[in-house]
């Protein structure tokens, strides 16, 4: 598997992203419905448009020529994309390959469906099953909540309305009543319907990737500066529908962290310290000299997939590799993602003592990291993954 460039902004997104006041020019796209009902108008939007006629400037012809490059692979990287997932039956083994290196923004919301399982591979059936799945996930909302609070399982409920308002603390698009009501009832519906584990803390963060990019596909603006009070009930129903299933897809892979006990983590994060002991001794050694367990800090990187350590941004990004990957992915590739993330403050952290690595390594300088630090990351993972994975009796405890 090669990996890839990133995935650039195009121009006018860019120019869109920039010029704009945040959040008070939100605006619900005109053809909003027409993406309800057939989110390959999305794609047939971005046909639709003029090519672009910026011009290209830099600073010398080595500029100008490396940036008329870039713009060439984007173009050339949209179009397969384009044709990929126009077809009649999308080939899912290109479009994983595709994928793999970064999925253009505006491609994510039908995309991500369709790695997921959630939207079927051949185009006829496509729209009558998101609509049979968006009414099936209304039905069990209104079954659920019929009752009102009364009705509820009241420690799950508990849970969640503590949690939701803690979730991306400072960010508007979490802030609002209306977005912080629909993640209410994904959590609860979900946990009800998944008795063996139920709620538990880290899956409310889980959602908001898929909520944020389903949210993108009918506004103008960035999504976390959106008020979804302002959207079409008709919209705000089908993003909490798309989020709630792609989110049940997701954790259906790696439900073995949420079950009593939460075995698959403490499965993780063993084999995690077994594999940085092979990749990087020193480390690891080192590690074990201060008394540093993996468990306090990597079970939080297990439970909540590294999304307190990156942004949600950086998360996306990673989430086009994954699901690329399969939903298996989100523990078996998660786990030399963690190990390669690990090792990359390998100098700084074997400089440190006990009480130094336990605080770096719950607020890691990751604030500016960009599209390129996680493809790098990713890139680090895969050659890890497959120095590694094969070997994997070998892991003591397997």
């Amino acid at each position: 598997m090669i990996i890839g460039d990133m995935e650039p902004e195009d121009d006018e997104q860019a120019a869109i992203h920039h010029s704009k006041p945040r959040y008070e020019q939100g605006v619900v796209r005109t053809d909003a419905e027409e993406i309800v009902n057939d989110p390959l108008h999305l794609i047939y939007r971005q046909s639709d448009k003029p090519a672009s006629t910026s011009k290209v400037t830099g600073n010398s012809a080595v500029d100008t020529e490396k940036l008329m490059r870039e713009r060439s692979i984007r173009t050339n990287r949209r179009t397969k994309f384009m044709n990929c997932i126009t077809r009649d039956d999308v080939d899912i083994a290109q479009l994983r390959k595709l994928a793999w290196n970064g999925v253009p923004g505006d491609f994510r919301p039908l995309v991500w469906p369709l790695l997921l399982g959630y939207l079927p591979l051949p185009k006829p059936t496509r729209a009558s099953t998101l609509a049979r799945k968006r009414r099936e996930y209304a039905s069990l909302v209104e079954t659920t909540f019929a009752r009102g609070r009364d009705g509820l399982d009241q420690q799950i409920w508990h849970q969640i309305e503590i949690d939701v308002p803690r979730t991306r603390p400072g960010v508007r698009l979490w802030m609002q009543a209306s977005t912080q009501r629909s993640l209410e009832r994904i959590l609860y519906v979900w946990a009800i319907r998944h008795p063996a584990s139920g709620y538990v803390q880290g899956i409310n963060d889980l959602a908001t990737p898929f909520y944020q990019v389903f949210l993108s596909a009918y506004i103008d603006t960035d999504p976390e500066d959106f008020d979804t009070a302002l959207l079409p009930d008709s919209v705000r129903t089908a993003v909490e529908a798309d989020t709630f299933w792609c989110l049940s897809r997701l954790l259906d892979g790696i439900q073995d962290n949420y079950i009593a006990g939460q075995p698959g983590i403490h499965r993780s994060v063993k084999r995690m310290a077994e594999l940085v002991a092979r990749i990087d001794a020193p480390l690891a050694a080192h590690l074990e000299t201060e008394n540093v367990e993996f468990m306090q800090f990597a079970f939080r990187w297990m439970n909540c997939l590294l999304m307190r350590e990156i942004s949600v941004q950086n998360t996306i990004r990673m989430w086009d590799t994954y699901l690329a990957e399969g939903t298996d992915a989100f523990s078996q590739f998660h786990l030399y993602v963690c190990s390669a993330f690990l090792v990359k403050w390998s100098k700084k952290l074997r400089e440190m003592d006990f009480q130094g690595i336990i605080m770096f390594l719950q607020s890691l300088p990751t604030q500016g990291w960009t599209d390129h630090e996680i493809e790098m990351l990713l890139s680090e993972a895969f050659v890890h993954y497959s120095t590694w994975h094969n070997a994997q009796s070998h892991f003591i405890g397997k």
